[in-house]
């Protein structure tokens, strides 16, 4: 397995962006995307959408990989948001700018001029991008409400949200926004969780400035409170602040507070990687099953996916390799149980939707992807393409399998099943299918993958089987599973 890269995080801000909505300012959003060479480029992530602000500071932050022996082009693109499709060809384009990721690192913070197409500006719009090396995998999680908050609207009470800000290099930086909950004085907002690099830079007595506000359509928000704290007296649960607001303490003599804040869960725990499971000693058990219904058209011709060409590959072959080269480095022993479904099989000559493409059911593994291929290459002679199309039997002896592994109680097993099927690529483990370009083919089936993986185990409660190094600033690490 190639060695482990440097997550990188990108935090954004942008100024003096151009107004393009009637009556109101724009509603922006970031996208972050790298060059995929050829002149492609292949989007990395959004940040959230700042509805009326031409000067916004996103909360969301954008991870990627960084390789220092490469250079990777970034663009960023701000666009004004005015509907819920994910489709940004029906929004306006407010400018963009163009870096390398080595660029930012080195700079740590980088301003760069929008552009709305080389060399036109986007009026005095720029665009600052900071990264930080996330070293950190703890995260915090916190539930809070609040009581008895300021009354802010003439005709209805009051819509609360808060922020969270980081103080740092003299300044204060938004790190999470909360929901807005409409008409409620007594809100209780949504738990939610966020690294504590970017909440406190990993350090827990880090000046952290929480401002409770009304939000207002326009823009236009009415503080309702604020207060100072750390994480660690955040964690010290349950927690209250006074929400105080500046202006009306200094007017006010009888003046108390605008509510009070309550801190009802605020717990730090690590987050694990997908590798930290993967170099903790979890294998990733792979299979494979080919679909050889009479639908795939007759192998000896070329219209059909299993016709073998004069240089021996077809476009199941293609897809095996694919995915399969990435796959077999996760898997100790690399002998891969491999299946044939919907043939007439010798030598009774009937159709099957489970047999051993090596032809040997009590042994149905092959050694690697090489040894995949050469029983796919043998078996394809032999066997009578017939029908219907039928993968349940293969679907549930990987089901057998891996709920067997799951009754061991640890992050040790995880199952991938790779079903190939009329040129359609099936993630089983997903539950959906993909088809996919035969470029696209790894990158379709396996992107999923680490998610799903880290998702099931985190679900399970199950921690890496090796234990991290602990932390120098975090608390210990959880048990051994």
């Amino acid at each position: 397995m190639a060695h482990c890269m440097t997550l990188v995080q990108l935090s954004i801000s942008c100024d003096h962006l151009i107004d393009m909505d009637i009556g109101s300012k724009s509603d922006p959003l970031c996208v972050l995307l790298q060059d995929v060479g050829g002149g492609n480029w292949a989007e990395l992530g959004r940040t959230e959408r700042v509805r009326n602000c031409s000067s916004p500071e996103f909360s969301k932050t954008l991870q990627l990989e960084y390789h220092f022996e490469t250079v990777q082009k970034l663009r960023f693109g701000i666009y004004d948001i005015d509907n819920k499709t994910p489709e940004l060809r029906d929004d306006d384009f407010l400018g963009g700018a163009e870096c390398s990721l080595g660029q930012i690192v080195s700079s740590q913070v980088l301003t760069l001029p929008l552009m709305l197409k080389p060399g036109e500006p986007a009026g005095r719009g720029t665009i600052t991008v900071s990264a930080q090396e996330l070293k950190d995998n703890r995260v915090v999680t916190m539930e809070i409400e609040a009581r008895n908050l300021d009354k802010k609207d003439f005709l209805g009470k009051s819509d609360p949200f808060l922020e969270f800000f980081r103080q740092g290099d003299g300044k204060w930086h938004l790190v999470y926004r909360s929901e807005v909950i409409k008409n409620n004085l007594n809100p209780t907002w949504k738990r939610f969780s966020v690294s504590v690099q970017h909440f406190c830079g990993g350090d827990p007595s880090t000046p952290i400035q929480v401002r409770c506000s009304d939000y207002d359509n326009d823009g236009s928000h009415d503080l309702i409170g604020t207060f100072h704290t750390s994480l660690a007296q955040l964690q010290a649960v349950p927690a209250e602040f006074e929400c105080i607001h500046p202006e009306k303490q200094q007017k006010k003599k009888s003046y108390k507070n605008s509510g009070t804040i309550c801190v009802k869960i605020c717990r730090v725990e690590t987050e694990y990687s997908f590798l930290d499971y993967v170099m903790g000693g979890c294998q990733i058990n792979f299979t494979v099953g080919v679909d050889f219904t009479g639908s795939n058209g007759d192998p000896s011709s070329p219209d059909s996916l299993h016709y073998l060409s004069p240089t021996g590959v077809n476009e199941y072959l293609t897809a095996l390799w694919s995915v399969g080269t990435v796959v077999q480095d996760y898997d100790s022993d690399k002998l891969f149980p491999a299946f044939g479904f919907g043939a007439q099989v010798p030598p009774d000559w009937q159709v099957s939707h489970e047999f051993a493409l090596n032809f040997n059911p009590s042994n149905p593994y092959c050694a690697g992807i090489q040894g995949i291929v050469d029983a796919y290459r043998q078996a394809l002679p032999q066997v009578r393409l017939y029908g219907p199309t039928n993968f349940a039997p293969i679907i549930n002896h990987v089901a057998r399998f891996a709920a067997q592994a799951a009754h061991q109680g640890t992050a040790s097993q995880y199952f991938v099943l790779l079903l190939l099927t009329d040129g359609a690529v099936t993630d089983v483990e997903a539950t959906r299918e993909a088809v996919a370009p035969r470029e696209a083919l790894a990158q379709t089936v396996l992107a999923e993958v680490p998610t799903q993986l880290v998702s099931y185990f985190r679900a399970q409660g199950w921690a890496p089987l090796k234990p991290l190094p602990p932390s120098a600033k975090g608390p210990a690490q959880a048990p051994q599973a």
